[in-house]
């Protein structure tokens, strides 16, 4: 074996460490979150801040206030209440946000900036194998599904942490984020794992640079817009049930409050959808640009191509949609899971299951 291919073998030994390392830390960041999760909605704190987040929605009030707590020893602690945004909703109701994961609390808040250093940590130590990955073999770490899926989640992470950096209200995300970039991982390395190696001949192209890197991005962003519209329809039903005075469950009640208004988790899933949308139409183009130098056509009715078109449909429908007054709210938000579903299948269904030019990208 000569010293090339002996770095490369300890660069993609290197890799799968940091890529397993990565998966340690996110353990650990989910559990962090699950702790920010319960300590805010068990604590006296937290009870007393959703209690005044829902007497000062009824007084209209937007002014912050304080909450001094009882402490053991005789001692208090001053509290700054979450500060509460009315938007008006997709129906006609107006309510606030909720207090947040840590349910407006010290312990929660500890907890929930731990979680959020944790995932930082780990999407350092991802990053750091994706990219041993593309040194071991020399060229843009996409060549198959192991690749994409590692690359997919740690752009995932990525655009969270960029949302948080620029002080958007979306940490109530991270618990099903790390959920789910933990069981992306889990896949990649048992399931798509595949061995470092050269591409087919069709895919020596800068084309694989601009066509699949707009595509991961475009997934990942996806992906938080899908988590949104998720939540967005248990927020609604929460609503919908005390709006006709119905009293919600305890789950509702610990978990279903602190999360942002339906309004906002709506609005939020759109705005994301929206914004990502031309660079899905993008890649599209790209792809066919691309399968005219390689195979010498733009469009083969190929599996793929069928599929991503489908996609594109979809999140066209769900925009056009939220365009027209009598599509907004749930309705709305069943399209725009229908169409996230659709690039699922695009990715996972069409390359395992189906036969066709891009199967190289398979298992």
């Amino acid at each position: 074996m000569n010293l090339a291919a002996a770095t490369n073998e300890n660069l993609a030994h290197t890799s799968n460490v940091l890529i397993y390392s990565s998966m340690a830390v996110y353990t650990l960041a989910f559990f962090a979150h699950i702790a920010e999760w319960v300590f805010g909605s068990r604590s006296k704190v937290g009870r007393t801040a959703a209690a005044l987040t829902g007497a000062d929605a009824d007084a209209g009030a937007g002014a912050s206030v304080k909450v001094q707590v009882a402490q053991t020893g005789g001692g208090t602690a001053v509290l700054d209440r979450p500060k509460i945004v009315t938007r008006s909703a997709a129906g006609s109701r107006d309510v606030p946000d909720g207090p947040g994961a840590a349910g407006g609390t010290f312990k929660g808040d500890l907890y929930g900036r731990m979680a959020i250093s944790l995932t930082v940590l780990a999407f350092l130590v991802q990053a750091g194998g994706v990219l041993a990955r593309a040194l071991s073999v020399q060229r843009a770490p996409w060549g198959n599904m192991y690749e994409f899926s590692i690359t997919f989640s740690t752009v995932a992470v990525g655009a969270y942490l960029v949302l948080l950096a620029l002080k958007k209200n979306v940490r109530w995300m991270g618990l099903l984020l790390v959920t789910t970039v933990l069981l992306d991982l889990g896949i990649a390395t048992t399931v798509l794992y595949t061995s470092s190696d050269q591409l087919v001949p069709a895919l020596h192209s800068y084309w694989l640079w601009i066509h699949v890197s707009t595509a991961i991005i475009c997934g990942a962003v996806f992906y938080i817009g899908a988590v949104a519209t998720l939540l967005y329809l248990f927020r609604d039903s929460y609503e919908s049930k005390l709006a006709a005075g119905v009293q919600p469950g305890s789950f509702a009640q610990s978990v279903l409050s602190r999360l942002p208004a339906a309004s906002t988790l709506d609005k939020f899933s759109y705005r994301i959808n929206a914004a990502v949308f031309p660079l899905w139409t993008f890649t599209i183009i790209a792809g066919a640009i691309w399968a005219g130098d390689a195979w010498g056509r733009y469009w083969g009715w190929d599996p793929k191509e069928v599929w991503s078109f489908i996609t594109w449909v979809a999140y066209a429908c769900y925009l056009h949609a939220r365009a027209t007054a009598g599509w907004k709210g749930r309705k709305a938000a069943y399209l725009a899971l229908i169409a996230f579903g659709c690039w699922l299948f695009n990715y996972y269904g069409v390359n395992i299951f189906v036969t066709g030019k891009h199967s190289y990208a398979g298992v």
